[in-house]
C-alpha cells in the first residue's frame, strides 16, 4: 500500500472451517454428543447435539458467496426483499480461505500485513450446545486443536487466529487458555452472552468465579475478543415475536431493531460486576458488532455514576475507554465513535471474505472520513497491534 505507506492490520479477517474442524480431534466418546455430519436429502447437514444446525446455511461451505456481494445492502443502499438473490453466484471455496499459506499469499496482494482470524461456524455453536456443558467443552477443545493445527496462534507473525473459549467450565476455561498461552496465543474469542451453567441456568462473566480465568488472560497479556455470533438472544425478541432457532441472515424488522443489544448488555455487565476494576491489565475488543451500542452504553454509564458513584470502584466511562477496543462496521459513523473513546480505541475490520465484509478489505480507508493521516495509521494498523503487544 504505497499510497497509505504502511501495511495495515485487519483486526477481523475470518476461515471458512474445513468440515472436520470439530471433529477431526474430537474424543471419540463424546462424538454424538456435539457435532457430526448427516446426508438429508441429497445435501451434507450438519448435527449438533444431535439436532440439524441451521446457524449457517451451507456449513460446508461449497459453494460460497463472493466476498463483499451484500456491501449495498449493509450500506443501505439498496433493499433486501429478497436477500438471497442479492448473493448472486456463489463460487467455489478459494484455497484462501482454509489454507494459511494460500491466505498469506492473498493477504500480500491485498497489501495487508497481519489479521485475526476469527471462526464463521464456530461463533454459533455455543448456543446449540450450552445445555450439554462437558459436550460443549469436548467440541470446542476438538476444534481449538484443529485451529491450532490448521491456522496458528501467531503464523509467521501475520495470521493470528483466535481459540475458542467458553466459559461454562470455569476450570476448563482456565486450563485451556494456559495450554493457548503455552502456543503463543495473542487473542481469543468469547460470545457476548452470559454463561451458561448447569441446570439450564446462566450467570455474569463478572461474577468472582471467573476470575482466575481474567486474571491469567490479563498476567499474560492475552486480548479477550468478543465476536458476534448467536449469542442466545434471539429467546429475548421471541416473547415479542416467535422465531424459532437461530439462522444466519434471517431478519424480521424487530430483530434487526434489537441486533445490538448482546454487546451493550455484555460490556455493562463486565464493568458493572467489576472485571476492569478488579484485573486493571485487562484488555478486550469488540468485533463485528458494529458500533451504534456504544454511545447509548456510555450515555447510561454517565448517569448511573453521577446518581449512585458509590456503586462503581471508579468512572465506568474511563474503565470502557481503557480496556475496550471497538472495531465499527464500515457503515457506522466512525468520526463519531472515535470521538467517544479516543481513536486509539478504534480498530479496522473488513469481516473479509463474509458476504456482508469488504471485497477489498483496504477500502475501509474510505469510510474514514474526517480523520487525518496520523489517525488512520492508528486505526488501520497501530491500534490492533498495541492490543495484542506487538
Amino acid at each position: 500500500m504505497t499510497e497509505l505507506g504502511f501495511l495495515p492490520f485487519d483486526a477481523d479477517n475470518h476461515y471458512y472451517e474445513a468440515t472436520d474442524a470439530f471433529i477431526r480431534h474430537i474424543e471419540p466418546s463424546m462424538a454424538k454428543r456435539c457435532m457430526q455430519w448427516v446426508e438429508l436429502d441429497g445435501r451434507q447437514r450438519l448435527l449438533v447435539g444431535g439436532a440439524i444446525n441451521r446457524f449457517i446455511p451451507n456449513p460446508t461451505f461449497n459453494p460460497v458467496s463472493k466476498p463483499g456481494a451484500l456491501d449495498l445492502y449493509f450500506r443501505g443502499k439498496v433493499a433486501g426483499s429478497d436477500l438471497k438473490s442479492m448473493f448472486g453466484e456463489l463460487d467455489q471455496i478459494s484455497p484462501a480461505y482454509r489454507d494459511r499459506d494460500a491466505r498469506l499469499a492473498l493477504m500480500t496482494e491485498q497489501g495487508l500485513d497481519s489479521a485475526f482470524f476469527f471462526p464463521t461456524l464456530g461463533v454459533g455453536m455455543e448456543e446449540s450446545l450450552k445445555h450439554d456443558i462437558p459436550a460443549l467443552t469436548a467440541a470446542f477443545r476438538a476444534f481449538n486443536r484443529w485451529v491450532d493445527d490448521d491456522w496458528g496462534f501467531a503464523y509467521k507473525n501475520s495470521i493470528y487466529a483466535a481459540p475458542y473459549i467458553t466459559l461454562a467450565d470455569p476450570q476448563w476455561a482456565l486450563e485451556e487458555l494456559n495450554w493457548a498461552i503455552g502456543r503463543n496465543v495473542r487473542i481469543i474469542v468469547m460470545r457476548t452472552a452470559p454463561v451458561p451453567i448447569a441446570g439450564g441456568l446462566t450467570r455474569s462473566p463478572g461474577d468472582t468465579v471467573y476470575d482466575p480465568f481474567w486474571a491469567r488472560a490479563a498476567e499474560a497479556g492475552v486480548t479477550v475478543a468478543f465476536h458476534s455470533g448467536d449469542a442466545g438472544y434471539g429467546k429475548y425478541i421471541d416473547d415479542w415475536e416467535p422465531g424459532g432457532a437461530f439462522e444466519a441472515f434471517k431478519f424480521s424488522a424487530l430483530r434487526t431493531m434489537t441486533s445490538d443489544r448482546a454487546p451493550f448488555d455484555m460490556f455493562a455487565a463486565l464493568v458493572c460486576h467489576g472485571v476492569f476494576s478488579r484485573h486493571p491489565d485487562l484488555r478486550c475488543a469488540s468485533i463485528e458488532a458494529g458500533s451504534e451500542w456504544v454511545q447509548p452504553l456510555l450515555k447510561k454509564f454517565k448517569k448511573a455514576y453521577s446518581q449512585n458513584p458509590y456503586m462503581f470502584p471508579s468512572d465506568p466511562i474511563q474503565q470502557f475507554r481503557d480496556h475496550v477496543w471497538v472495531a465499527p462496521f464500515y457503515e457506522d459513523d466512525i468520526r463519531n465513535l472515535a470521538d467517544a473513546i479516543g481513536t486509539e480505541r478504534v480498530l479496522f475490520g473488513s469481516d473479509f471474505p463474509h458476504a456482508e465484509g469488504l471485497a477489498v478489505p483496504v477500502a475501509f480507508i474510505n469510510d474514514l472520513h474526517g480523520f487525518t493521516d496520523q489517525e488512520v495509521r492508528l486505526i488501520m494498523r497501530d491500534n490492533a497491534r498495541e492490543l495484542i503487544g506487538v
